[in-house]
């Protein structure tokens, strides 16, 4: 990431935290990666399973959309979106993600990556890093890290 751009709120409910997740999600198209940072039960999968709902739904698609700890990838069609979610937790090797094709999708669809430390040298350049930190049961903080082009966007959403 060449001209990085910070900027950190904190939200007092995962309420808020999907929202936050549904207003971003109004903004990205194919070829954005996001790539989600935390703890385990910092709020990674909740912001993933907003965002990703709320895009299915304005194509009238009502899905579950489970946690990919399993699946290590779960994909969606959001009209001609196609969305990736992945979960690299259980990957020892940045080797394993090309198998699972993730270096494609991230050219060709939205794709929501936790874990993305797994990556190593394969994370995208103009990714947008976000990193959740849970303060206790309901507060999330949340980093955002992002090239230059987002200040704008983010800034907007971020009230």
């Amino acid at each position: 990431m060449s001209a990085k751009y910070s900027i950190s709120t904190r939200f007092s409910s995962p309420e808020q935290t999907a929202d936050f997740a549904r207003r971003l999600s109004d903004t990205l198209k194919a070829g954005d990666v996001l790539l989600l940072s935390g703890s385990i039960g910092a709020g990674k999968t909740h912001f993933a399973r907003a965002m990703i709902q709320h895009l299915l739904a304005q194509h009238g698609a009502v899905e579950d959309v489970p946690s990919p700890t399993f699946t290590l990838i779960q994909s969606y069609e959001a009209g001609s979106l196609e969305i990736w979610h992945a979960d690299l937790y259980r990957l020892t090797h940045p080797d394993e993600v090309l198998e699972l094709g993730l270096d494609e999708a991230f050219e060709t669809a939205l794709c929501l990556v936790e874990w993305p430390d797994r990556l190593g040298d394969l994370a995208p350049a103009d990714a947008l890093h976000l990193t959740f930190t849970a303060e206790d049961d309901e507060t999330r903080a949340l980093t955002i890290k992002a090239p230059q082009k987002w200040q704008e966007t983010l800034e907007g959403l971020i009230r």
